[in-house]
C-alpha cells in the first residue's frame, strides 16, 4: 500500500542512515532527507527514506488513526516483509 508511516529513530548510524522502529519491526532507512535527526526523534517514514521528523503527539495521532481504519497491520505487515 506505501503509506508513510510514523516511526521512532532508535540509533543514528553513519552514512545518513538510521534505525527506526515500527510496532515492533525494526528497519535501518535513508535520514538524507533531514537536516537532523537524533535518537527519540519521530521521523515520516516512506519507502526507505525518512521525510519529516514529526512530534510524538503527531505521531501517537497517525498510528491511531491508521489503526482505525483498517490500515496500520498490512503497513508494518509489508514493512516486516521488506526487512526479511
Amino acid at each position: 500500500m506505501c503509506l508513510a508511516i510514523p516511526a521512532l529513530v532508535t540509533a543514528v548510524l553513519a552514512d545518513d542512515m538510521a534505525t527506526v522502529s515500527l510496532g515492533g519491526v525494526v528497519k535501518t532507512v535513508s535520514v538524507a532527507l533531514l537536516d537532523e535527526v537524533a535518537v527519540g526523534d519521530y521521523v515520516l517514514l516512506h519507502v526507505g527514506y525518512a521525510l519529516h521528523k514529526i512530534s510524538e503527539e503527531e505521531a501517537e495521532r497517525s498510528l491511531a488513526m491508521m489503526a482505525e481504519g483498517g490500515l496500520l497491520q498490512a503497513e508494518l505487515d509489508e514493512i516486516a516483509g521488506d526487512a526479511a
